[in-house]
């Protein structure tokens, strides 16, 4: 029953495809026992928008009709609709077999998004937050390679500076929001060079971010995906790479599946791949979250309750995929 805590759907998302009642219809025919919405949240200056969001060229909005630029209160439109729909769709598809969490992927531009985020998971009741992040200096990391340049540019084009800045940008995320799950622990690294050695290895300096941030997680029982669609992006392997995800191990932390769908036709996609990448690092459970019973700002959170899936590259769910 290996689950995905990572999804979301061109109903709700720009740079998505497909509709979310698709992604829950496919999630559950291809045998997902566990399924996470994380639509993202809003972002709340004109600033933070992405491209697609203000240069639509007629692309149709969330309700059909033609659409025009955005602005940050109809990303905050979209969002409420999202969580109505996410309830709808969970009552009609939830059973016994088929578990719907419905929750968000947040992000860490400023102050205000972090803070913005605790009050969007108590007004809503979320059952679990994604804690990403896709901003640093306020500049994306994660949508283009020339913006990646762009920050990089900004940080005297020191990838350790960037790397840096990075950990400490999620350490100081996680400190806000406690989230569940951690959302593509190594994004720095997508669009960093290839051959770069940090992009392998991380120095004894980095190194100890990570440990900071992956101690900090253990300490609420929070999750750190293993998230397929770096392979989609053509990285070696699954968020995170080899060299964290082995101090997650040998620390014991908690470790959750992703496939940070972006439609339907994305649902599992290189999870046969994850399975061996699970298999050669030793990865014999994962968890996810239950659902939430009681509003609670995420920062208050104490202990993230869990249930396990136990010898999960045994599992006859990876067998439907081949």
């Amino acid at each position: 029953m290996p689950v995905t805590l990572h999804s979301h759907s061109g109903q709700f998302c720009r740079h998505a495809h497909g509709n979310l009642e698709e992604v829950v219809r496919t999630a559950r025919r291809k045998g997902f026992r566990v399924l996470g919405l994380s639509e993202h949240v809003p972002r709340y200056r004109t600033q933070d928008l992405y491209e697609e969001e203000v240069s639509l060229c007629g692309m149709p909005d969330v309700q059909g009709t033609s659409a025009s630029d955005l602005t940050p209160e109809d990303l905050v439109n979209i969002f409420d609709e999202y969580v109505a729909t996410a309830k709808r769709l969970r009552a009609q598809y939830q059973d016994d077999q088929f578990t719907i969490l419905v929750g968000a992927e947040t992000d860490y531009i400023n102050e205000e998004s972090l803070s913005k985020a605790v009050q969007l998971r108590q007004h809503h009741h979320l059952d679990y937050l994604v804690g990403s992040v896709h901003h640093l200096r306020e500049i994306p990391l994660d949508f283009s390679q020339a913006l990646y340049n762009q920050l990089l540019a900004t940080c005297g084009g020191d990838l350790e500076v960037l790397f840096g800045e990075y950990f400490d940008a999620q350490f100081h995320m996680l400190q806000a929001l406690k989230p569940e799950v951690v959302g593509h622990f190594d994004l720095c690294r997508l669009f960093a060079p290839r051959q770069h050695p940090l992009c392998h290895t991380l120095t004894p300096e980095l190194q100890a971010k990570v440990c900071r941030n992956i101690d900090y997680v253990q300490s609420y029982g929070g999750m750190v995906e293993i998230n397929s669609r770096a392979y989609k992006k053509n990285l070696p392997r699954a968020y995170p790479q080899p060299d964290i995800l082995r101090i997650i191990l040998a620390k014991g932390g908690r470790l959750t599946l992703s496939d940070d769908s972006h439609g339907p036709d994305d649902v599992a996609l290189h999870y046969s791949v994850v399975r061996e990448y699970l298999d050669e690092m030793g990865v014999n459970k994962v968890a996810y979250p239950l659902p939430c019973k009681e509003k609670q700002p995420a920062n208050e959170i104490s202990t993230v309750p869990v249930a396990w899936v136990d010898d999960v590259i045994s599992h006859p769910f990876w067998s439907g995929l081949l």
